[in-house]
């Protein structure tokens, strides 16, 4: 029976960030979910997400006022064609941040849609046979004394997490003294069998970034995320070929031609672009392609429910990232979602995303209803 669809709803969820908590770069002030459904008319619904921290507001209006009139009466198998036509309807307004952040939102829904259609999950119908896939830890911020820092770590690996990932640019960047004596702490803390991750951030200039690298590498870093501005790809060449640690940045690029860009330039060993963000699942594959045509990894950034079957699905995907400080919205957001067990995290065996929301709590909560 063919599908068409008949709605498209969007919510806003948030919650305010207590303690504090700082990058290099910037505060972090509010956390939360652009929300789409997409309903058909024989019932069925998909759901998409997109990151509601900053501008959210503008990109629920624009995918409610330019994009959900577009969408309706279409048969959301097409999802091709629909990414396309959205691609060039809105290039004059953005050819990145919020019109993708919406495009993306859009198009997850629609992949959902296309899994519970066919009646498959999606990590079966992209081709995958995982069945679980490892996960690491997210936070270990600068605002955090070195205490903090320490015991926010013990306390990941005391969860089970294997790979725990922590912020360096202390104190905006200025003293890498400072770096690398949290990052001898941390190491310490730990022991020599859990993988390290660092992330700057954005916060170095490609110099400065690689005097850091080269005085932590005795500690056995697993990967360098975002050294230096998610813009300056010179300067990441510059601190790839600077240092043997492997660079992990694209958390920032929006669809495949910033994958193409950074690839060209051997700009980065791991790409970590954000499905939420690049373009959704349609520019997630492509993104991935270009990754294993440079044989080079692909490891989203954060959204670990939504990326968990890409990367179940895709060979050159070794882990997902769970960000501690999303953990009790998502909680909220999504029932019984899956959630690291021993350093990993089960594929649901479930149609399309294998996600369910809780209308409850998102209506009850929902800022566009209360604005």
């Amino acid at each position: 029976m063919e599908h068409r669809v008949a709605s498209v709803t969007v919510h806003l969820v948030s919650a305010a960030v207590t303690g504090g908590f700082s990058d290099a770069t910037r505060k972090v002030e509010t956390i939360g979910f652009l929300i789409v459904r997409i309903e058909t008319d024989q019932g069925l619904e998909g759901i998409g997400v997109t990151y509601h921290e900053v501008g959210g507001e503008a990109t629920a209006e624009l995918i409610s006022r330019n994009m959900a009139p577009k969408l309706v009466g279409r048969d959301p198998l097409q999802t091709e064609a629909i990414w396309q036509e959205f691609f060039h309807y809105l290039r004059g307004v953005g050819r990145k941040g919020m019109m993708y952040c919406a495009l993306s939102a859009i198009d997850i829904a629609l992949w959902d849609l296309k899994g519970k259609i066919l009646g498959l999950p999606l990590h079966r119908l992209l081709g995958g046979d995982r069945t679980r896939v490892p996960v690491y830890a997210s936070g270990g911020w600068t605002s955090y004394s070195d205490d903090q820092l320490v015991h926010e770590i013990r306390d990941m690996v005391s969860r089970g997490y294997r790979m725990v990932k922590f912020k360096v640019g202390f104190d905006g960047g200025r003293n890498i003294r400072r770096d690398v004596e949290r990052v001898r702490k941390v190491r310490e803390a730990v022991g020599p069998e859990i993988d390290l991750l660092v992330d700057a951030n954005n916060c170095f200039d490609a110099a400065t970034a690689i005097q850091l690298a080269n005085r932590i590498r005795e500690f056995d870093i697993t990967l360098f995320e975002e050294p230096v501005f998610a813009d300056d790809i010179p300067g990441l060449a510059r601190f790839r070929a600077g240092t043997d640690i492997p660079l992990a940045t694209g958390e920032h690029e929006y669809t495949k031609f910033g994958v193409r860009d950074l690839l060209l330039h051997q700009a980065a060993d791991i790409v970590q672009v954000d499905g939420a963000r690049v373009g959704g699942y349609t520019e997630m594959l492509k993104c991935a392609a270009l990754t294993q045509a440079w044989n080079v990894k692909f490891a989203p950034h954060a959204m670990e429910n939504i990326h968990l079957p890409l990367v179940a699905a895709l060979p050159n995907a070794p882990f997902l990232e769970r960000l501690l400080m999303f953990e009790d919205i998502t909680s909220k957001i999504f029932r019984d979602a899956p959630k690291p067990v021993s350093g990993y995290m089960e594929v649901p065996d479930l149609p399309g995303l294998g996600l369910q929301l809780d209308l409850d709590f998102i209506k009850e909560h929902d800022e566009r209803r209360t604005a």
